[in-house]
């Protein structure tokens, strides 16, 4: 149960208070199994990827196969986008709200709105510098991100995913 709800079910509890004492106590807030398995630290690190992966796409529809960057950005979208999958199903599952709450927020390797339109008016080798150097920032931010995950998060699935995305970003790096 997210917040909001809680706040409300406490208020109506309270605004009840005073009521005679026929009326029966509200029951327990009921929340899914699945959902308690994750923590602070699982939910951030999913909220924050979901975010990151999905301001990361823009980016990547600009490259086209003249781009020396073509293969990698290739291979970053394929995995990029079997994340997201998978960080949206557990998103799901721990409850998350389903729109980007991180949309348009500057952060470290957060790819703007701002940066993919400067990079579409760019051609060549400039584009190349200018998405190489996003694509970096990304993966080392992403990196970390799953580093900290894997440390100090506790949903087994949520920490395997960020083993997993550590790999590919590095494989990646390894490319540029």
């Amino acid at each position: 149960m997210n917040a909001i709800p809680r706040i409300l079910l406490a208020c109506a509890l309270l605004s009840t208070a005073g009521c005679a004492a026929a009326t029966p106590a509200a029951p327990a807030p009921v929340v899914s199994t699945s959902a308690t398995a994750f923590g602070g630290t699982d939910r951030s690190w999913l909220e924050i990827n979901i975010a990151m992966d999905e301001e990361l796409l823009p980016l990547l529809d600009l490259v086209d196969d003249s781009s020396d960057l073509f293969d990698v950005v290739s291979q970053i979208r394929e995995f990029t986008e079997a994340e997201l999958t998978e960080l949206r199903r557990l998103g799901e599952e721990a409850g998350l709200p389903r729109e980007n709450q991180h949309k348009g927020m500057p952060m470290p390797g957060m790819v703007m709105p701002s940066q993919v339109s400067a990079a579409a008016r760019l051609r060549g080798k400039e584009f190349d510098a200018v998405l190489r150097e996003h694509l970096r920032a990304h993966l080392e931010q992403s990196q970390k991100l799953a580093a900290s995950e894997r440390s100090a998060g506790s949903e087994p699935r949520t920490i395997a995913l960020a083993v997993r995305i550590s790999g590919t970003r590095q494989s990646a790096l390894n490319l540029l």
